[in-house]
């Protein structure tokens, strides 16, 4: 099927014949022109994807110039145009030149037809490539806008998350890598997110890849693109998304699923700040802010020899840590009613409300799925109920409820602080230092306190 359209500009009447009638089997649309003067109103009466632009028109003149300045014309005009620079002369230095003003490739003027066809094919799919990662950044500015005008698209205002987003917005305006620790469902994504909204990034692309859904064979090819051939499948050139996220943020989520073996490809491109593609033979540079993510304890498979130490300090310039749902019971309440909003709407349910009775049965629950599985709580119990106003026995959940000793109940001082005690514990994992850290008392009064509830 032919695709593309293609401007030829060369002084040789016959190489213009020649050229067109060979290539017309394969673009939709070429013109020729001889003279340089016609260009620009050509470029004005069409957009043309890909152009072949002789290097010298002026009898006895062989440096090039004449062809890079309106090569430097066309992409003025096009800042996503594919220049091909063809010559008599075969130069290095000016070959060299040409591409680093802009041209996506360079030619002798002989009639090599597999050169010259291969030559123009790969630059207009070079040509779809940018022009696809026009339309993503579109889109991305569109998202963001949306997004920027719903300020609460982080919700809570527990203490916890208040400290989270003071983290973020200190965060925000630097360059540092990020790395977000949480379990499942907790909103480590919408924390991303958030960083990119707020850093002087967010008129580019915000890149999300699940490194959890990526086989081993393909994490190379998705990550850091690869050219045509490079193996069995790939019958064309493709853009990896580091590539892709170059100016704006990649998101790695599920960053300690990856291999040793690819930790350390991951490693080299980011010390290098330069993607090699596969199959490919020169680095690209790509600048990215990295944020990573994950549910996985990272020093400790470091200490099983799972995760690469060196990686892991490449990712944590700064730890983020976002507490589940089950440590913010104050939050249920904003986040219960944004989703029931939501869905209300998603389902022409029209207004909806909760009662006292509903918030406190969710409150009482463990949401060992955090956010996510309130989400799909409040949808199925909106989908179910027959009643606007939602009460207790329209919330449609689980069994599984708050243990009593993660749950306030009452006023009682020392029931409370033997729940406060357990608390900083089992958040810093048995070490006792960093718990009476915590609690704001020395480590000989918690040993008083674990002998005195019997914890110890």
């Amino acid at each position: 099927m032919k695709k593309g359209k293609l401007l030829i500009l060369d002084d040789n009447e016959e190489l213009l014949f020649a050229l067109k009638l060979f290539l017309k089997p394969y673009f939709c649309k070429i013109d020729t022109i001889k003279t340089p003067n016609l260009l620009l109103s050509s470029i004005d009466q069409e957009q043309y994807d890909v152009f072949l632009l002789d290097m010298n028109f002026k009898a006895g003149v062989n440096s090039g110039n004449e062809g890079l300045y309106w090569m430097q014309r066309i992409l003025e005009k096009d800042a996503l145009a594919c220049v091909v620079l063809i010559t008599a002369y075969a130069d290095v230095d000016l070959a060299v030149k040409a591409m680093k003003e802009g041209a996506v490739d360079f030619i002798q003027k002989s009639w090599d037809e597999n050169k010259i066809l291969s030559t123009l094919l790969n630059a207009y799919k070079l040509r779809c490539s940018k022009l696809e990662i026009k339309g993503l950044k579109e889109k991305q500015k569109h998202l963001n806008t949306q997004l920027n005008s719903n300020p609460n698209f982080v919700i809570g205002k527990s203490a916890v998350m208040a400290e989270v987003m003071r983290t973020v917005g200190k965060v925000a305006a630097t360059n540092a890598n990020v790395l977000i620790i949480g379990e499942n469902g907790t909103g480590k994504e919408v924390i991303a997110r958030e960083l990119h909204l707020q850093s002087e990034r967010n008129e580019q692309l915000f890149v999300g890849v699940d490194l959890g859904s990526i086989s081993e064979s393909l994490f190379e090819s998705e990550l850091f693109g690869h050219k045509k051939g490079a193996f069995t499948d790939a019958r064309e050139d493709r853009v990896g998304r580091f590539e892709i996220a170059s100016g704006g943020s990649l998101f790695l989520d599920e960053i300690g699923n990856i291999p040793l073996h690819l930790q350390a490809k991951l490693l080299t491109v980011i010390q290098n700040k330069q993607v090699v593609p596969l199959g490919g033979n020169y680095p690209s540079d790509v600048d990215v802010r990295l944020i990573a993510a994950t549910n996985c304890n990272l020093f400790e498979m470091v200490n099983r020899g799972e995760f690469r130490e060196d990686l892991l300090y490449r990712l944590n310039t700064i730890l983020i840590e976002i507490p589940p749902l089950r440590n913010r019971l104050e939050d249920i309440d904003d986040l219960a009613n944004f989703y029931l909003n939501k869905y209300a709407e998603q389902y022409a349910k029209g207004n909806m409300s909760l009662s006292v009775s509903a918030i406190k049965k969710l409150k009482q629950h463990a949401w060992p799925g955090n956010i996510r599985e309130l989400q799909h709580v409040i949808e199925k119990s909106i989908i179910l109920s027959e009643r606007s106003h939602l009460s207790e026995s329209d919330i449609f959940i689980g069994n599984s409820v708050l243990p009593k000793a993660q749950m306030i109940t009452s006023l009682n001082l020392s029931e409370n602080e033997r729940f406060l005690i357990e608390k900083a514990v089992r958040h810093t994992g048995g070490n006792l230092s960093m718990a009476a850290k915590e609690l704001g008392i020395n480590r000989s009064t918690l040993y008083d306190k674990l002998k005195k509830y019997e914890l110890n």
